[in-house]
């Protein structure tokens, strides 16, 4: 299992797919849903008990509004939607009445967008902050490249999967946000663990070549990281088929950024520190940690 000698293949399918996503970016953009555009909001009380927000939902969908954000407030539901004009607000609303039955219209208004300019900014600087701090104490606990390599494969793992959000133009709200940030944590945890296994190779190493050495610290925790991001692979399809509209772009969002987590933590994190020790007299130098 040469992994670092086959390293040019896997950083030339690395760059096509960010070259996708980058691409995709610039020329479609991503699909924000209300959370970022705003939109309209309806609150309706209806006469009929016992409905749920499935209901709902289902009836909504017959006119392409199944994503909409509902909530349950007791005996009413609140339904946020994209923006709608006065004509398609009248359509909903018969819709609704036309399924289940009279209702008691409580508000109907435009909404501003949760995530506001000034959250986007915050969220932004603070996601930077996150970098810069994981950069700090990976280099603190292996060393400065170490360190580099695991925020690269980080990026990676996040350009990707804004980037399938951008092709496929599924929709980006803040559950996205949260898997993004879910995806993160996760890709970094099984990178450090490859890490610490190279570091404790090295310090027993005797005149080994250094290429041989990363290739058998990736094969020792091969088995473990297949069996830990199954098991979350496993739960995530699940939550996909059966969790619903409400629970779907966190899901396959979290499911394409395990999926390059895996990836990156095999194929590209340790070889991209690899190509940053340096060659003395046509050598990898071995650096003792």
């Amino acid at each position: 299992m040469d992994i670092v000698g086959k390293r040019k293949i896997f950083y030339t399918l690395s760059l096509i797919l960010l070259l996708i996503s980058v691409i995709s970016l610039f020329v479609q953009g991503l699909n924000f849903g209300i959370d970022f555009r705003g939109g309209t909001l309806l609150q309706v009380k209806f006469e009929e008990a016992g409905l749920t927000n499935e209901d709902v939902r289902t009836t909504l969908g017959k006119i392409g509004l199944e994503k909409s954000s509902l909530q349950q407030s007791e005996d009413s539901f609140i339904i946020k939607t994209l923006e709608l004009d006065q004509e398609m607000r009248v359509e909903v609303l018969k819709l609704l009445e036309d399924n289940h039955g009279k209702f008691e219209l409580l508000r109907n208004e435009n909404v501003g967008p949760v995530v506001g300019d000034e959250l986007k900014r915050v969220g932004v600087i603070a996601l930077i902050l996150a970098f810069i701090m994981q950069i700090i104490y990976i280099s603190f606990r292996f060393e400065f490249r170490f360190g580099v390599a695991g925020i690269m494969a980080l990026f990676h793992d996040a350009i990707i999967t804004i980037g399938f959000f951008s092709l496929f133009q599924y929709e980006v709200d803040l559950t996205f946000v949260a898997a993004l940030l879910s995806i993160v944590g996760f890709s970094i945890n099984d990178t450090i663990v490859i890490f610490d296994r190279i570091r404790e190779n090295l310090k027993t190493a005797r005149k080994v070549d250094l290429a041989e050495l990363v290739n058998n610290s990736i094969k020792q925790n091969l088995v473990r990281t297949f069996n830990t991001s199954f098991t979350v692979a496993a739960m995530l399809v699940t939550l996909l088929i059966f969790g619903g509209e409400t629970t779907y772009n966190f899901a396959l969002a979290m499911l394409v950024g395990v999926i390059c987590g895996v990836y990156t933590t095999l194929f590209l994190a340790s070889s991209l520190w690899y190509d940053f020790i340096p060659v003395v007299n046509g050598q990898k130098k071995i650096v003792k940690l």
